[in-house]
């Protein structure tokens, strides 16, 4: 047996030991139904700040991102922005949804909504998200970390048995020890992941012999056409350069997008779906499982959007683009070409990027192939767990306790949500095991499917004249409109004799653009429609308690305006229609360093400028407008033992704190 696969195995067994003493840890305390599915309100900072983190960057973050990176240029890299577009939707809802958990005793956000528009439809189709999102998500998630073992055990363990295998510890941990386990467990994998890809990028920037021979060779690659997307209508290297600000093509599979896919609109639209990680039911309960929002704003600001994104743009982005030059693109041998230590990749080979960077360093340091791994499997299981954990959580109290067991016992409900991982889990790995297929279609709806919660979060935060109506239909029609301009739907259509003209993604807009253009339409039709006074009169008693403890004082009111400017010109030009002026603005791509500015690609230079100007949007919003802070006044629970027992809503109590 190599080395580095007793090093591998070594490691994994102590990481796993870890994961196991947390699930045992978190079942001795689960002693309710509140303290299994939520932490019992009681999750510490920097618990939730590095827990949170983990679960929204994942396996992806560290085994796909690099790889399409690779595959596509900086044209894709704008995805590396997702740093800041996943917390912002946490600046958006968590503070609040976390104000009405607190308030009103809600577990899940089908408890939340359906309370709010009074009306179980809703419930239902959050439930069917929750599901949706996590059995795919948690598949891609698992059938990476096989793949992973079989590289780096040179076939030794096949995908399936490494799958299933390594699945196996985190049902335990998981259905044991409930969201708790998985907070601390997460707490490990957050610093894994960050050491893993620092770590991962240290090694691309080594064997490009650092970044002045790094930019020669992009330099080199400027200047010429060579690539999977040859040049942009511009004449650029489509590497190095986005391809304009929309292409109206009928979608992927039916016209091919001249100089590459991630047009100005499609990095947008693109950055839509990936805020459907923190807008995704399962984010709602990792809101109400803290004691505060203390933990929030860090976690946006410093844990994400700063420190996420530090390693994103510059040490992922060393790992997509030095690997041209390192031999996984032959034709770049010669312009720009530094070593062949990597293999030919370009048949759609990148998925393995990741895995032959780690086995560079097998020879000489054969234990660091083994934490390496496990960084990797940390990062794939972060999300896998949080998803598993809380949509258990939901099939739980919104399908057996709601219709089927009202009264359920705290060990009834505990029962039923380990057996809801279970199912989750199974269903996961079955399909990822017999249909690798249909474990790509479905991997694709997973995260614009949480995207098109934003209306109804919108509702129950913020607008008020939002009907039960026009949130569930939207939610509805919103789901429906992803699935037909996804490949998911392409096969559907195909398999009953329809043939659909629009192909994936139509006019480089992301699928998940096309469920929210529908959702908001139908949602805002149907809510015109179905203005009610005494459900208006009902929504008014949340929005009457938001407003109490969560409006801006009279001084910082002023700044409301600053704050939507901020806002939509970072959208805008960050990674908008704006960010094409990025492809040239500090130096045309074929200009080479003399020409480059700052001695990089100008759209580098663009994404980092933007990063740190995100970072200050996201301080600007989180802590100067509050939006993410402690309300400036303590919030009384209506219920003794929240969670647990029946919640008060606020037709049954004031909002404003009188039971």
């Amino acid at each position: 047996m190599a080395p580095k696969v007793i090093w591998l195995f070594a490691f994994v067994a102590l990481y796993w030991a870890y994961c196991i003493f947390w699930g045992v840890r978190g079942a001795m305390t689960a002693k309710t139904a509140s303290d299994y599915f939520i932490a019992g309100r009681r999750l510490s900072i920097w618990v939730f700040v590095l827990a949170a983190t983990a679960t929204s960057f994942s396996g992806w973050t560290f085994m796909g991102h690099p790889g399409l990176i690779y595959r596509d240029g900086f044209q894709y890299a704008y995805a590396s922005f997702y740093t800041i577009t996943i917390p912002f939707t946490g600046v958006m809802f968590l503070k609040r949804q976390w104000m009405l958990g607190k308030r009103f005793g809600y577990v899940t956000p089908g408890e939340m909504l359906s309370d709010y528009f009074q009306g179980d439809m809703i419930r239902i189709l959050v439930v069917i998200v929750a599901l949706l999102f996590s059995i795919p998500y948690l598949g891609v998630q698992l059938g990476a970390s096989g793949f992973l073992f079989n590289v780096l055990t040179d076939d030794m363990i096949t995908r399936t048995w490494g799958m299933w295998i390594l699945s196996l510890v985190v049902l335990i941990y998981v259905a044991s020890g409930g969201l708790r386990a998985v907070a601390y467990v997460d707490t490990l994998q957050c610093i894994l992941l960050a050491f893993g890809i620092v770590s991962i990028g240290f090694i691309a920037y080594s064997h490009l012999g650092g970044w002045g021979a790094f930019s020669d060779a992009m330099a080199a690659m400027g200047k010429t056409d060579l690539g999977k997307w040859g040049a942009t209508s511009d004449g650029y290297n489509a590497y190095l350069a986005i391809p304009g600000v929309i292409q109206f093509t009928a979608g992927l599979g039916v016209e091919t997008p001249v100089g590459g896919l991630w047009t100005g609109i499609m990095v947008l639209t693109y950055m839509f779906a990936l805020m459907g990680i923190q807008s995704a039911p399962a984010f709602s309960m990792w809101a109400f499982s803290n004691t505060d929002p203390r933990p929030f704003a860090p976690q946006q600001v410093w844990a994400s959007s700063f420190g996420i994104g530090l390693i994103l743009f510059f040490f992922t982005a060393a790992q997509g683009m030095g690997a041209h030059f390192l031999g996984a693109t032959p034709a770049f041998a010669e312009p720009g070409g530094i070593s062949t230590v990597l293999p030919d990749l370009t048949a759609n080979k990148q998925g393995g990027l990741v895995p032959h960077y780690i086995n560079l360093v097998g020879d000489a340091a054969p234990w660091f192939v083994g934490l390496l791994a496990v960084c990797a499997l940390a990062a794939m299981q972060s999300t896998g767990a949080a998803y598993m954990s809380t949509a258990g959580g939901m099939l739980t109290r919104d399908l057996y306790k709601r219709y089927l067991n009202p009264t359920a016992s705290h060990t009834t409900q505990k029962l039923f949500g380990r057996l809801g991982v279970a199912f989750i889990v199974v269903a996961a790995l079955l399909v990822a095991t017999f249909s690798q297929d249909a474990l790509v279609l479905l991997g694709g709806l997973a995260v614009a499917f949480g995207f098109q919660m934003w209306p109804s979060l919108a509702a129950v935060c913020w607008v008020p004249w939002i009907t039960r109506q026009g949130a569930s239909w939207g939610l509805l029609v919103g789901l429906i409109a992803v699935i037909f301009t996804e490949t998911f739907g392409m096969t559907i259509a195909g398999a009953i004799g329809i043939e659909l003209p629009w192909g994936r993604w139509p006019w480089t807009i992301h699928s998940a653009g096309w469920g929210i253009i529908f959702n908001l339409s139908v949602c805002i039709i149907v809510s015109a429609m179905t203005q009610n006074d005494a459900d208006r009169s009902h929504r008014m008693k949340y929005h009457d308690f938001l407003r109490e403890y969560a409006s801006l004082s009279a001084d910082k009111k002023s700044l409301v305006p600053i704050a939507w400017v901020v806002t939509l010109a970072w959208l805008f030009f960050g990674i908008g229609p704006g960010a094409v002026i990025g492809n040239w603005i500090f130096g045309a791509p074929n200009e080479g360093p003399d020409g480059w500015t700052f001695g990089i690609p100008s759209i580098w230079a663009w994404q980092i400028l933007f990063w740190i100007l995100g970072v200050a949007m996201m301080w600007f919003l989180a802590y100067k407008m509050e939006m993410s802070s402690v309300p400036s006044k303590e919030i009384e629970a209506l219920t003794e033992d929240i969670g647990d027992t029946a919640q008060t809503s606020p037709s049954q109590a004031g909002a404003g704190g009188t039971a």
